[in-house]
């Protein structure tokens, strides 16, 4: 299987570095394989075109991202712990590799219908972890038992893109990690003033 091949992931964390630094648009196959320091047509061998890297990166990167994300909220025992513990790894892992948060902040929003159909495949599994974490509030009698779950899904996915959006846009001047903890508040206990 190519994946399995020992170059695929070298090219990869290239492509993820060439593409922060260059935009998609601008980053060559060439300049992939020369960050990769592979030949051009190493690049053929793994990959169709400039399309299946990226979407490859973001597979490979998401793949592990919600990995770590599902084992943080395992060790929780509560859908509010639980969202928490989403929130500060979501960060987490963004300020971790900057390449990656410019990646899926910047360059992954891209206008051709096919390479968003697959971005949204991939994303996928990650909004079905949201899902779960909150059905398990509705459950636990956290969150409002009324409440739409694909909205309130797109409000708690749509607020930490915005976070880490800003985040990169500002050029990572502050503390994105710090940002979760008041990202939980404002989510679970809305904007009202407490009467």
């Amino acid at each position: 299987m190519k994946k399995s091949r020992p170059k695929y992931g070298q090219i990869i964390e290239a492509a993820l570095q060439v593409i922060a630094e260059n935009g998609y648009h601008a980053s060559q196959v060439s300049k992939i394989a020369k960050q990769a320091d592979v030949a051009d047509g190493t690049i053929y061998l793994y990959f169709k075109n400039k399309e299946d890297i990226l979407i490859s990166v973001f597979k490979e990167r998401m793949g592990s991202f919600i990995k770590q994300i599902e084992q943080k909220i395992k060790k929780e025992t509560t859908a509010d712990k639980q969202l928490l513990a989403l929130i500060e790894s979501h960060f987490t892992q963004l300020s971790e590799n900057k390449y990656l948060a410019i990646v899926t902040q910047l360059e992954l929003r891209q206008s051709k219908p096919k390479l968003r159909e697959e971005i949204n495949n991939v994303l996928k599994a990650y909004l079905d972890i949201i899902d779960l974490v909150i059905q398990k509030g509705i459950d636990e009698k956290f969150f409002r038992e009324d409440v739409d779950i694909r909205l309130m899904r797109q409000m708690i996915f749509g607020t930490m893109d915005e976070t880490v959006t800003s985040w990169v846009m500002k050029t990572h001047r502050y503390n994105l990690v710090a940002q979760a903890p008041i990202v939980h508040d404002l989510i679970t206990k809305g904007f009202l003033l407490q009467k």
